[in-house]
């Protein structure tokens, strides 16, 4: 049995190994950029769950708000600017990785069904956070530095040019069922710790491994239940036909708390999301980065 573990042991250590040596064929500087974007992306989403748990337990100045007003509450803030152009950098080096990860495919997801919709969640989430980037450069160089509140609303003009064209109604509800099965994923990999072989975990102490696995697993179910929530959202606008209906992260967690027992939910909720951030954090210094 112990010669068994071992075996297992030195296997697992070879495949690190090996990762570790691929991870040399991307240069230094964009290795860094990466880790500085999932960074960026972490301290995003730890103020978000902040803000969300102080409008849960009712402290002032807490709010319900997606990833943009996270960056809007930053701009209001005293040196906000600095901290939204060094947040812009960082982002742009995340969606750089996912460029990569579209393109060269680093991690072998493969050509079938699940590694191209995969490469197509990379995509997508490429174009999601490029746009945070540009939101983040355009509040910094805002003299103002306010939320930018007609956001909403070209969302939501958006959508409703979508709905207009013959298979708009398709088009969004399909939208909505590829968000809920990304939720789903999600929670998928948060539950079963896929997760933890992203991680090199060999040159990592037992506080931050401890650290990454609880981080993950709770942050990415939290993550996961507020996508499903967003995808229903665009799956009713489907089948009402209208684009009055609220989307994004922060109308997520306002039904959230609308519900019975909403401000717990919220409040649960909001620390996994805050949970989600430290682990991106802590991907960002630890994770494999890589092009074979």
């Amino acid at each position: 049995m112990a010669g068994a573990m071992n075996d297992a042991k030195r296997a697992a250590k070879r495949t690190e190994q090996k990762a570790d040596e691929a991870s040399q064929d991307v240069k230094p500087w964009l290795r860094g950029f990466a880790r500085f974007g999932y960074t960026a992306k972490g301290a995003v989403y730890v103020l978000l769950g902040i803000l969300s748990l102080m409008a849960a337990l009712g402290v002032s100045g807490g709010k319900t708000t997606g990833t943009k007003g996270a960056l809007a509450t930053i701009a209001s803030k005293p040196y906000g600017n600095i901290i939204l152009w060094i947040t812009a950098v960082g982002l742009i080096g995340y969606v750089m990785w996912r460029i990569i990860q579209v393109v060269k495919d680093p991690e072998h997801k493969g050509k079938d069904g699940s590694g191209i919709g995969m490469r197509i969640a990379y995509l997508i989430s490429g174009i999601i956070y490029g746009a945070l980037a540009y939101k983040a450069i355009s509040l910094a160089s805002s003299s103002l530095g306010s939320s930018g509140g007609s956001s909403g609303n070209s969302k939501q003009s958006l959508i409703a040019k979508v709905l207009s064209q013959p298979a708009g109604q398709w088009i969004i509800g399909a939208v909505g069922v590829v968000i809920i099965g990304y939720g789903l994923y999600e929670m998928y990999k948060g539950f079963t710790e896929k997760f933890k072989k992203e991680f090199k975990f060999g040159e990592m102490n037992q506080s931050e491994k401890k650290l990454v696995r609880r981080s993950g697993k709770f942050g990415l179910l939290a993550r996961g239940v507020v996508m499903l929530i967003i995808g229903y959202f665009f799956i009713q606008m489907a089948m009402t036909s209208s684009s009055q209906q609220a989307t994004g992260l922060d109308a997520a967690l306002s039904e959230l708390a609308s519900q019975p027992y909403g401000k717990w939910l919220l409040g649960i909720v909001s620390i996994g999301l805050a949970l989600f951030g430290i682990f991106q954090i802590l991907k960002g210094k630890n994770r494999h980065l890589k092009i074979s």
